[in-house]
């Protein structure tokens, strides 16, 4: 089974009923639904136990609960894993669920997550599907945990990249969110617009219906009124919609 963590439609070119179904939960917030489908595979297949961790991961970001579970999932992906690509990805997610946990001041993890991304570079090969995640997460330490915006960008750009290399419309979306949030910071107005304009087309063509309030109200900080006002008035219509998930609408993870 393909490891689609963060990114990725969690769906197959031949449209497995399984993926289809993860993923529809996935992005209307019902994580846990969506990792219960997986239980049973996750038990003895790695690519499944990857997933499912990744889910779990997930919910931590958006809601800000469900570390337990995040970490017993975790344990086991790390513990099926056999082969680099699986170890790799296990680390990945193992740094974002310390990098979350820092974000959203749980606990202090952040050298537990630049280790356990700095593990990921060593096992994921330049090129490989996985590298564009692993790129997009260390943008993210260096963004929000080192404040580094130069390197947060190079970071960023590379995930951009790879992410266009591979097809992952999904990573694009965070890509092009985060790009333009640090265009915003530099007061770079119209750059700011289309990044955010981006991000927020490509969740709609995806129907990542969880990631829409934030990319909402991230395109409402650029446009002039009354749109703005219109944005955000639709950002609160879809967070009512998911009883308040995401919690926080920035940082977009």
């Amino acid at each position: 089974m393909a490891h689609t963590a963060m990114s990725g439609t969690g769906t197959t070119k031949k449209h497995d009923p399984l993926q289809t179904a993860v993923w529809r939960l996935r992005s209307r917030a019902c994580w846990t639904d969506a990792a219960a489908l997986l239980d049973r595979l996750a038990v003895t297949d790695a690519g499944a136990a990857l997933q499912r961790a990744s889910l779990l991961v997930e919910r931590c970001l958006y809601t800000e609960q469900g570390w337990a579970e995040a970490e017993d999932a975790l344990r086991t992906a790390e513990a099926l894993a056999g082969d680099d690509d699986q170890r790799g990805a296990a680390a990945c997610e193992r740094g974002q669920l310390a990098y979350a946990a820092t974000l959203l001041g749980v606990r202090d993890r952040a050298d537990e997550a630049r280790s356990a991304l700095g593990r990921a570079a060593a096992l994921i090969a330049p090129g490989a599907p996985g590298r564009a995640l692993l790129d997009f997460r260390r943008g993210l330490i260096a963004e929000n945990l080192s404040q580094s915006p130069q390197s947060a960008r190079a970071a960023y750009r590379r995930a951009h990249a790879g992410a266009t290399a591979h097809g992952d419309h999904l990573l694009l979306c965070f890509t092009w969110h985060h790009l333009a949030g640090l265009a915003l910071l530099e007061g770079e107005l119209a750059e700011a617009r289309h990044g955010f304009a981006e991000s927020l087309r490509l969740l709609e063509e995806l129907g990542f219906l969880v990631g829409t309030a934030p990319a909402l109200a991230a395109l409402a900080q650029t446009e002039p009124e009354p749109e703005a006002t219109r944005l955000h008035q639709e950002a609160g219509r879809l967070l009512r919609l998911l009883d308040g998930i995401p919690t926080r609408l920035a940082p977009l993870p």
